[in-house]
């Protein structure tokens, strides 16, 4: 049966589409799946894991992530089209439904076969609280005032999933867990600030689209910078000299962040994101 015949007819002309890997990476919610996925090797090298065990639980998080932004994407199909989502895939249908559903059945049994190489603690926490989190929010908490909790749940979890994964399990440290679950929930207001009219549209209605987009700015650049003073001040020891000076650019962006205006303070605040990352694996 051709896709026309199916009522899923391609509107894209053939030359003009994406290759169909670059399509399903798009799906997946690409950027940050890897962004996740690099924060995850860096922990893992940090932590002194085995090389086999580094790379095989990174890429269980790898693999755990795609089925996420595989999920969320099915599960918003009509929604996406409803808005008119001209960057996803399935919405203009450039990507055939049918292989993300098989893309994602198969990267959820290697996510599984993956974490069990590296021990049944790693195993549960990646499955259950950190990919879990992200498809309960995917199945609906993200229309509801506990839309942050997934991201605090899985960025929280996300540093023991890898140090459950080393020679000697155990969950990561307090300050580590902390800084992780207040860098995800900043990432959560930051992420849905673009799409907050298309969501309304569709009713979804998150925590950033209660307390709206000014709110949500200004509470993402407090838990970014809180995410910083934990990651500085958290490890045992005198903090190297640079983490001190990336917590000053930190409070600098924090400032602009709350008084600059235009996009400025949204570049500033996924500045101290991504600084928050390299205090984290650097911690």
């Amino acid at each position: 049966m051709t896709a026309e015949a199916a009522g899923t007819a391609d509107p894209t002309p053939a030359r003009d589409r994406p290759p169909r890997v670059l399509a399903l990476l798009a799906a997946a919610h690409g950027g940050p799946a890897l962004a996740v996925t690099v924060i995850t090797g860096l922990l893992a090298l940090r932590g002194g894991l085995h090389p086999f065990h580094a790379v095989a639980v990174t890429a269980a998080v790898f693999t755990g992530q795609l089925t996420i932004g595989w999920g969320n994407d099915l599960l918003d199909l009509a929604r996406d089209r409803a808005v008119g989502r001209t960057d996803k895939p399935l919405a203009v249908g450039s990507l055939p439904a049918g292989w993300v559903a098989r893309a994602l059945a198969v990267a959820a049994v290697a996510s599984l076969a993956l974490s069990a190489l590296v021990g049944w603690r790693s195993a549960l926490v990646n499955v259950v609280l950190a990919t879990g989190a992200g498809h309960a929010y995917n199945l609906g908490l993200k229309a509801t005032p506990w839309s942050w909790a997934p991201y605090a749940c899985g960025f929280g979890t996300l540093p023991s999933v890898v140090t459950l994964a080393g020679p000697a399990p155990d969950w990561a440290p307090w300050w580590m867990t902390g800084a992780g679950a207040a860098l995800g929930v900043g990432a959560h207001l930051l992420n849905v600030l673009p799409d907050l009219a298309d969501d309304e549209r569709t009713g979804v209605r998150g925590l950033p689209h209660r307390i709206g987009e000014h709110l949500s700015r200004v509470l993402a650049a407090l838990l970014l910078t809180a995410a910083s003073v934990l990651a500085v001040a958290g490890p045992a020891g005198s903090p190297p000299a640079w983490t001190w000076m990336a917590l000053a650019l930190v409070v600098v962006l924090a400032v602009l962040t709350l008084c600059a205006r235009g996009r400025a303070p949204f570049r500033a605040a996924v500045t101290i994101a991504l600084l928050d990352v390299a205090l984290l694996t650097a911690g």
